[in-house]
């Protein structure tokens, strides 16, 4: 296998540009549902502390939201550059999900961002809370069409084939099919969470040097309220994924398990391995009996396929999969023990003063991001060979192009997106390390101080 071919990579810089690009979304996803949360705070209760967290934390989300809108620019184009056979075959589904989006939630968000970050003085603020309940509510329905979309990649129902392209048959089976729902939860609550994790990350750094001011308690305190609900959640989502996967997908969760022979019985759950596609074994394994059919069927001797029974064309590459899956699932144990130990320290009277736990909160930050990235690759790593799941193969989905132009444009995005991007997140991190400030509140109608303080002064010197 040439790993330096036109085919490979193309698909290394997919997989780059989407990884840095889905950093962006799930901020701002998670970001503008907290912001509708504060704000209607602010409205029920009067108190400004809800006011000075929106006006913090709505810059960090315009900056999120800028970044995820240039990259996810970058991506389309490279589906017409890259994967030409893609876009010629599945184009009459997946251009139409993509349209809605812009027409549905992109015009909804950035009709009313606008209003929502500079509209202070000219709405009132009922107004101004229904324009920011508007670009959450933007956020969600992007998620609900790129999820579809995706979806109809990975379980893809509803459609024919008519002169070598898919036409839609019934779009309620294109875009409900039987991935979606899981998906579309999945990817919602880590968003969620991601948003979760940050927020308390910062009101960890910031209770680490000393101030103890509402903005922060109170965000640190929301933050873990949020990750108390959601992290649960998030399992028990996670686990119904797990079996819908294993109903249509079955060779990804034989590569996702490391599992090659189907073991009659009941099958063990290989902790930790080392999948190894050519001897078509995986070694060093750590097993514990029965467990893999308890957590993937629900019964103590269920029976899950074994990667042998797939042709090995047809195989998922275990060794990547294999671990991403286990970075993703360890962090989500690791996020509902920090949210739990955070109720526990709550409930002692101690949340604010313990300073190992809020050390453990900042390590945590970036948590979200890692588990999200993982749990993407561990999707579409585990789609291969398929672009299509059982329609359409990655490899007749690329462009005529050479390994020189893949390389190169490669080469440049890697320069050039860890440099923009690059500095977007130290821009990002700068903001936050200044934390959000106490102000005066004011009547609407009055010049609001979110004016006075821009998000670009987070780069001037204290």
């Amino acid at each position: 296998m040439e790993l330096f071919d036109a085919f490979h990579l193309a698909r290394l810089q997919f997989a780059f540009t989407v990884s840095f690009h889905i950093i962006f979304p799930a901020i701002s996803i998670g970001m503008a549902s907290f912001l509708a949360v504060l704000e209607g705070r602010w409205l029920l209760t009067g108190d400004v502390v809800y006011k000075d967290m929106f006006l913090f934390w709505s810059k960090i989300f315009a900056v999120g939201f800028g970044m995820g809108v240039v990259s996810g620019v970058v991506m389309a184009y490279e589906f017409g550059t890259n994967w030409s056979g893609f876009s010629s075959f599945a184009g009459n589904i997946t251009g139409p999900l993509l349209t809605y989006e812009v027409l549905t939630a992109f015009f909804l968000e950035a009709g009313f961002l606008g209003v929502m970050l500079f509209g202070w003085q000219r709405v009132g603020p009922r107004a101004h809370f229904f324009a920011t309940l508007m670009v959450a509510l933007g956020t969600l329905i992007s998620t609900f069409w790129i999820l579809a979309s995706n979806s109809f990649m990975q379980t893809p129902q509803g459609f024919a084939i008519e002169n070598g392209r898919i036409v839609p048959v019934d779009w309620l089976k294109v875009i409900f099919n039987p991935s979606f729902p899981y998906r579309l939860a999945h990817m919602t609550i880590a968003a969620f969470i991601v948003a979760a994790f940050i927020v308390a990350a910062c009101g960890a750094w910031h209770l680490l040097h000393g101030r103890r001011d509402g903005p922060i308690t109170r965000s640190f305190s929301m933050a873990l309220w949020i990750l108390l609900l959601l992290a649960p959640v998030q399992i028990f989502v996670g686990d119904a994924h797990g079996l819908n996967t294993r109903q249509y997908q079955p060779a990804k969760i034989a590569a996702i398990e490391g599992l090659w022979q189907t073991e009659k019985g009941g099958t063990a759950l290989n902790l930790v391995g080392l999948p190894d596609m050519d001897a078509e074994v995986t070694r060093y394994t750590l097993q514990i009996p029965h467990l893999g059919s308890l957590i993937l069927t629900h019964s103590w001797d269920g029976e899950i396929r074994g990667l042998k029974e797939f042709p090995a064309k047809d195989r998922p590459y275990s060794p990547i999969i294999f671990w991403t899956f286990r970075i993703m699932a360890g962090l989500g144990m690791l996020m509902l023990l920090t949210a739990l130990l955070g109720l526990f320290l709550r409930v002692r009277g101690q949340l604010y003063e313990t300073r190992w736990f809020q050390v453990l909160v900042l390590c945590m930050g970036p948590s979200g991001l890692v588990a999200l990235l993982a749990g993407w690759v561990t999707t579409e790593v585990g789609r291969q060979p398929w672009t299509v799941y059982g329609v359409l193969r990655t490899e007749d989905s690329l462009s005529p192009i050479s390994a020189q132009q893949a390389g190169v444009s490669l080469l440049i995005f890697v320069l050039v997106y860890f440099l923009v991007f690059g500095m977007g997140v130290y821009y990002m991190l700068k903001m936050m390390s200044r934390g959000p400030e106490a102000q005066v509140d004011s009547p609407p109608s009055v010049k609001h101080p979110v004016l006075r303080n821009r998000p670009l002064d987070a780069l001037k010197g204290e």
